[in-house]
């Protein structure tokens, strides 16, 4: 936590995200979204937000197992880069890191296909509530793992993983009874 009486490049002052901060690591432009996390305004939606948008684009180009094989090595390298930045940042959970709504979106959005527009609309409303609302268990994830170490950076993607199978209880609920 910064303190008044710290210097503004003291090794506990948080570092804000900027295009050079994010350019100046790999795993800093893999956690900060391409960029998506530098949103001044609701950087999570705008990192679900490119979420979507990648999923759609890659989609026709890949099978559902290559599908699942690009979303588990995104996990990992998330874990990775989510890992490196927090600490970097100095910020056990920065918002502006925004991999952990990009692959938890994308499992999200891998597990509901083929579905269309609508579909995949309802599942982002339903992600981003329970991402930003952080309901039941995903309070309880988002409190489970903190640290500057590989717990820390495995708990900045956990709750979004938890708020992802949240996100797909309900839409199998809605599949069932609809």
């Amino acid at each position: 936590m910064t303190r008044p009486t710290d210097p503004p490049d003291s090794p506990s002052t948080p570092q804000r995200p900027t295009a050079r901060f994010m350019l100046a690591h790999p795993a800093h432009l893999i956690a900060l979204g391409f960029g998506s996390g530098l949103s001044p305004v609701a950087p999570g939606t705008a990192g679900t937000l490119w979420a979507w948008l990648a999923f759609v684009v890659m989609a026709p180009w890949l099978t559902a197992a290559q599908m699942g094989l690009v979303i588990a090595a995104s996990l990992l390298v998330g874990w990775w880069a989510c890992t490196v930045t927090a600490k970097n940042m100095r910020v056990l959970d920065p918002g502006n890191i925004v991999w952990d709504e990009v692959v938890a979106f994308w499992l999200v959005l891998w597990l509901i296909s083929p579905t269309g527009f609508w579909a995949q609309l309802v599942a982002f409303g339903l992600f981003r509530f329970f991402d930003a609302v952080k309901p039941g268990p995903v309070a309880w994830a988002d409190q489970a793992f903190k640290g500057f170490n590989a717990r820390g950076g495995f708990g900045i993607i956990f709750d979004d993983l938890v708020a992802a199978a949240c996100t797909l209880l309900v839409m199998a609920l809605w599949r069932f009874f609809i």
